[in-house]
């Protein structure tokens, strides 16, 4: 399984609980958490990163790829270059389009800026303003949907224990330029293993009209809407996000 941006592993724990009969491993994105550090935080280098680390792993099969939000574009670039050392291809919350695109890109544009802003200071101050408690609570409210108010307080205090785990101001800043830049639509038509999109029906980051665009451009892919979530699915419905997964991994 592969994390979203800002992210660490803690972030699809919830989602693993739920899984059974399989062996499940969640590594740190490189610049984020205990992950590697890489020369340039280029798709390309996530993807080679990808590679070496399932190399490592010594497995008897391939496994099953999983991608949320900004992981499902690094899953899907992989899936691309390497269809043959995986079996099937899950993307959850699939980013489906490039976000400098349609009404959001200007507010994607600020966003650039304002990571570009942090690697102009010194470190330590580079640090403390991307990690702007603000900044984090503004992102927990606009995305997450549910009205259970444990659920909402769990994944505040997620974001603010886990989103500030990123290694400098320039790692954080080349990656989210990555995440912006590219997206699933990218490799779609290209990928030619079995695929399962898992989308939410209140996702603000791509709406759900663009996930069934997305789903047609795959040889082989079926789309799954889980209903009143958003972008944090991994979060909000867990336990859904594992049974479709778990049913998906076990078909032959």
């Amino acid at each position: 399984m592969i994390h979203g941006f800002r992210g660490t592993h803690h972030g699809l724990i919830p989602i693993a609980k739920h899984i059974k009969d399989f062996r499940v491993v969640i590594p740190d994105l490189p610049g984020f958490g205990k992950g590697a550090t890489l020369t340039d935080y280029s798709l390309e280098s996530y993807v080679k990163w990808l590679h070496g680390y399932v190399r490592q792993q010594k497995l008897t099969q391939p496994p099953v790829l999983l991608g949320h939000s900004f992981g499902s574009i690094v899953a899907a670039a992989y899936a691309k270059k390497y269809p043959e050392t995986i079996q099937k291809l899950i993307l959850v919350n699939p980013i489906g389009a490039p976000a400098l695109e349609g009404p959001r890109g200007l507010l994607t544009k600020f966003t650039v800026f304002y990571y570009w802003a942090g690697t102009k200071l010194s470190p330590k101050l580079g640090h403390k303003w991307l990690s702007s408690q603000l900044v984090t609570d503004g992102m927990s409210f606009v995305m997450t949907k549910t009205d259970d108010a444990e659920m909402k307080e769990f994944i505040k205090t997620q974001h603010r224990q886990h989103f500030s785990r990123f290694h400098t101001p320039e790692s954080v800043s080349e990656g989210f330029k990555t995440s912006v830049t590219h997206s699933v639509r990218d490799f779609a038509k290209q990928i030619s293993v079995p695929t399962l999109l898992i989308a939410g029906s209140l996702d603000d980051i791509t709406p759900l009209s663009k996930q069934y665009q997305l789903v047609k451009l795959f040889p082989k892919a079926k789309l799954r809407v889980i209903n009143d979530v958003g972008h944090l699915t991994h979060y909000e419905t867990a336990e859904k996000v594992a049974q479709l997964t778990q049913a998906f991994c076990k078909l032959s």
